[in-house]
């Protein structure tokens, strides 16, 4: 039979980001004044138009998925090799950090949710704090 990793069950109920709209909204309510000068940093909602280069791009990849001579499927499970020299050469510039070194993933939630899934009871890992929710 198939047991759940005990280690769920210990996580709190809830979701960090109707916390913070609440806590903005009653804010807001409360010094409309200074509500105008409100940067808001919770949810890591874009504020200007995605820029020329990033839109060319994304069109450019889009038309290479509709040709079969240039058509991927699933990527490289690390990222593919082009992405992550682009991410060492400009990212990290200077620094002793090589495109081996660089895992491109879908984001740090699901990552650190695979931790649980990883490490059984009794091992010890490290999680920055603060952290995006």
């Amino acid at each position: 039979m198939a047991r759940i990793n005990e280690n769920f069950q210990k996580l709190k109920a809830g979701y960090l980001f109707p916390e913070i709209a609440r806590r903005v909204n009653a804010y807001t309510d409360a010094e409309p004044e200074l509500a105008k000068r409100l940067i808001r940093c919770g949810i890591g909602d874009v504020t200007e138009p995605v820029p020329v280069a990033a839109r060319e791009a994304m069109k450019k990849a889009v038309d290479e998925l509709g040709n079969r001579g240039t058509f991927r499927g699933y990527g490289p499970e690390q990222g593919y090799p082009f992405l992550r020299e682009s991410i060492a050469d400009n990212a990290y510039a200077g620094l002793d950090i090589d495109a081996d070194d660089i895992y491109v993933s879908d984001g740090s939630k699901c990552d650190s949710r695979n931790i649980l899934d990883i490490f059984g009871e009794g091992n010890k890992i490290a999680v920055t704090d603060p952290v995006y929710p």
